[in-house]
């Protein structure tokens, strides 16, 4: 059963969805994370469950992370999210940027073995990440340091990285 539930952020009101775990009974995996008005968020569908309590150790992480203590997630991604494999080997390419640090969408391409061609579909795999925030996609910038695309807004990509010290010129 899908399971959702609404926390407050710096960011607006973010809609949490996920589903049992498979491997720690009574906890929740992560199908999704959305910003109000996100390009490609998720929106509460019919049969979805409102389970606010799901959610109590991820929002607990997430209250953490705006508020500056925490630098790494430790959450449960549903195996059910949607992805091809490879979006799913880009989107793991998000997960190993550190906290504080950018890179740019050419070195995701090339840390994955993608030729520079390629460049622009490992920017569409990232703009369709369903984990903002916790998979880390805000930390990919231009290869010129600029702030490029976020499915969340610019606004919201520029303020995350200031939370994390990185901000880009």
């Amino acid at each position: 059963m899908t399971v959702y539930a609404t926390l407050e952020s710096p960011l607006g009101e973010l809609l949490l969805v996920g589903e049992e775990s498979a491997t720690a009974p009574g906890g929740t995996a992560l199908v999704s994370l959305s910003v109000p008005g996100q390009k490609g968020g998720a929106a509460v569908q019919d049969g979805w469950r409102h389970a606010p309590d799901a959610f109590a150790g991820i929002a607990a992480q997430l209250r953490a992370f705006f508020a500056g203590e925490l630098t790494r997630f430790d959450i449960e991604y549903a195996a059910s999210a949607p992805g091809t494999d490879f979006q799913r080997q880009v989107w793991a390419e998000l997960d190993a940027i550190e906290y504080g640090t950018t890179v740019s969408y050419g070195e995701i391409a090339r840390r994955i073995g993608a030729s520079s061609v390629l460049v622009r579909a490992v920017g569409t795999a990232i703009g369709r990440n369903p984990l903002l925030v916790v998979r880390p996609c805000h930390r990919v910038i231009g290869s010129d340091g600029s702030l490029k695309g976020y499915a969340g807004g610019l606004e919201r990509k520029q303020a995350l990285l200031g939370l994390e010290g990185a901000l880009v010129s």
